[in-house]
């Protein structure tokens, strides 16, 4: 691994995905701090407010602390548009490492300080509002910790299995492994989404968010081990011919001891390229499912559901900011993607 690491570090692309990925977990994993608002807060009467606009200069044209004004929600009788404008009236500086909402920590440590907050009369909103009066930037922080760890929570589900299921198959020969090949070649002709988007609308009405979040990995890992075992059979009938299996079986190795000490751990390069690879998919599975309204609900955030937003095309010309999460999901997916490039030319044997 250190190898590898070191490998990744030198090609430039890959240490740049590396840096982004790092900063986008660091900020998920400290997001009740760096959001001004908990993911439960709600301002139905600022409901698609543009962007806050900070300033460090003041009226007089001299360097001020960073202030922000409240925007004041007009409608416009000859457009028919609802408009927003700031309030002048009243500066509100901006304070730093600063009583705010209450939360706690990592669900457990109650704490209430943020890294940036107003006034609790002023509105901090840098990346606007959605229909709800809800901040972006702060749903975007908590939605991204699902949209971001499902893809490791079913690799852990899907992983195990595949390589077990591969491995005894590609072992045993034989009618036994012309029939888990046959089983597994039936799981794959499955088309995947549309199973998801069938098994998720099965589902209770009444269950919470975090039911269905963990029902999804569990589909997902169900409907993924499938091809990943069907790689790992092709690897293992090579690797049961070399030496030290055959020296295994002569000391008395059970089949299954063989399998899984000294088979499987040969297939490690490819298990890590794999695993880097399948994250996006997994991704765009769940993103894609929340966007149709299958997955993660309201009033949970996830990038998915809050992507559904943006699908309206007034949405898309009068408030970009509603587009971010599609953005973050294309900048993952990407980042993933470069790393999983790099890590299967650095383990490659014929490079």
């Amino acid at each position: 691994m250190k190898e590898v690491l070191s490998q990744l570090m030198k090609d430039k692309f890959a240490k740049i995905a590396l840096i982004v990925l790092g900063v986008i977990y660091l900020a998920l994993f400290f997001a009740d701090f760096l959001a001004p608002y908990t993911k439960d807060f709600s301002d139905r009467s600022m409901a698609y407010v543009p962007p806050s606009k900070i300033f460090t200069i003041d009226e007089n044209g001299r360097f001020s602390k960073p202030y922000t004004y409240n925007y004041i929600r007009e409608f416009d009788q000859k457009t028919l548009e609802m408009k927003y404008r700031l309030d002048r009236s009243q500066k509100f500086y901006l304070k730093f490492f600063s009583k705010g909402q209450s939360y706690k920590f990592l669900g457990i440590i109650p704490m209430n300080i943020h890294l940036v907050t107003v006034a609790p009369e002023g509105r901090l909103f840098l990346l606007g509002t959605d229909i709800n009066g809800r901040d972006v930037f702060s749903r975007l922080l908590f939605g991204g910790r699902i949209s971001m760890t499902i893809g490791f929570l079913a690799l852990f589900v899907l992983f195990p299995i595949g390589l077990l299921y591969g491995g005894i198959s590609g072992y045993l020969g034989g009618k036994t492994d012309i029939i888990m090949m046959r089983f597994a070649e039936a799981v794959m002709s499955i088309p995947s989404f549309y199973l998801l988007i069938i098994l998720a609308s099965v589902l209770p009405s009444g269950m919470t968010s975090i039911q269905r979040f963990m029902l999804i990995v569990v589909i997902l890992a169900l409907i993924g081990w499938a091809g990943f075992a069907r790689v790992v059979r092709g690897m293992v009938l090579s690797i049961k011919k070399q030496e030290f299996v055959q020296a295994a079986k002569t000391i008395g190795q059970s089949r299954l001891g063989i399998i899984v000490k000294h088979i499987l751990p040969q297939t490690t390069s490819y298990v890590i390229v794999a695993m880097t690879l399948s994250v996006p998919s997994y991704i765009l599975s769940e993103s894609g499912l929340s966007f149709l309204g299958l997955g993660i609900q309201q009033p949970d955030a996830s990038w998915g559901n809050m992507l559904k937003e943006a699908q309206e095309f007034t949405n898309i010309i009068y408030r970009p900011w509603l587009l971010t999460p599609g953005f973050l999901i294309f900048v993952a997916v990407l980042a993933f993607n470069l790393i999983g490039d790099t890590i299967r030319d650095i383990l490659d044997p014929r490079n």
